[in-house]
């Protein structure tokens, strides 16, 4: 069994067999000029991978060095960080080194939403529907790496959002009818964040990567709701202060040397909120209220791009 394979491997590795008379062998970077073949160092061991069944030759990413360093800044890091090991079943999955350790991050996300209907009818039960409403957001932010894809910093953040009714006709035989008019709502507020960010290499050079991001922020900001009340305005201004602990995966690319660019996505967390109103000038009570957001919202995806110094 194994005399065969190794007569395949001697076969696979003639065109190299002219070095063993003196001759040079081009370099892997160079084009062959038709008399010799350059012959990898693991096309051996590649053929022999193939012989015991393996479907397709595996490449570098399964042959990790651990102790492969490269140079950041005229010192010396590992390219290839621990391996992580999710449970007992080895999953083969490894770090390779995203961002250095030492080094300062500036950027900006900013998310947008917008939702719109107009002259909508729904089997005739609900129609003149003409509703809009949009949201968006704005975030620059510093991070610092304190260790190798590890990186704390801090994020500041304004949200804007606005919407409005202006037809909404519901009409089911007698007992259920009504008309929505002249409804509009609008929230504003400032917050800051504390983030923690572990970022996942996924190639030796570097330029792709995911992370997931952990951020404790502090928010305060008002709101305001109008709507008609026995055919006058009626007016509810709200004033708020939250705290969140959000998780927020991402993907993550270089698209110049020190410039990239992400997408997050904002699918679970926690919040504490507490409300105080008031109807027309008048105070109308307070509202403390908790609880895990466990979704996905399309007015929570962030774009943003970041340099690193």
């Amino acid at each position: 069994m194994k005399s065969w394979k190794s007569l395949l491997c001697v076969c696979a590795l003639l065109p190299a067999l002219p070095a063993l008379a003196g001759d040079s062998i081009p370099s892997p970077g160079a084009v062959p000029s038709g008399k010799y073949v350059f012959v990898p160092d693991s096309l051996q061991d590649d053929v022999i991978r193939l012989l015991d069944g393996h479907s397709k030759v595996v490449d570098d990413l399964n042959r990790l060095d651990p102790d492969e360093m490269t140079v950041f800044k005229g010192d010396t890091v590992p390219m290839v960080l621990r391996s992580i090991n999710l449970g007992r079943y080895d999953r083969g999955l490894s770090n390779f080194l995203y961002i250095p350790k030492g080094v300062w991050t500036i950027g900006l996300t900013a998310s947008y939403g917008e939702l719109g209907t107009e002259d909508l009818d729904i089997f005739g039960l609900i129609s003149d529907v003409d509703i809009r409403a949009h949201a968006f957001s704005i975030k620059p932010y510093l991070q610092y790496f304190v260790r190798n894809n590890l990186a704390v910093g801090l994020r500041f953040g304004y949200y804007n959002a606005k919407g409005q009714v202006d037809s909404f006709h519901v009409s089911v035989m007698d007992d259920l009818n009504f008309d929505l008019r002249d409804i509009m709502y609008r929230s504003e507020s400032y917050s800051a964040a504390l983030t923690l960010s572990q970022y996942l290499g996924l190639t030796r050079r570097g330029r792709f990567g995911v992370f997931n991001e952990i951020e404790l922020s502090f928010e305060t900001g008002n709101s305001e709701f109008r709507r008609p009340y026995n055919g006058e305005p009626e007016v509810t201004y709200t004033t708020s202060t939250e705290a969140q602990l959000n998780f927020s995966p991402g993907v993550q690319v270089f698209i110049m040397k020190n410039v990239a660019f992400h997408v997050s996505f904002g699918v679970f967390g926690f919040y504490f909120r507490n409300e105080k109103q008031r109807e027309n000038d008048e105070p109308a009570g307070n509202r403390f209220s908790s609880g895990a957001n466990f979704r996905f919202n399309i007015f929570n995806i962030n774009f943003g791009i970041a340099v690193n110094l």
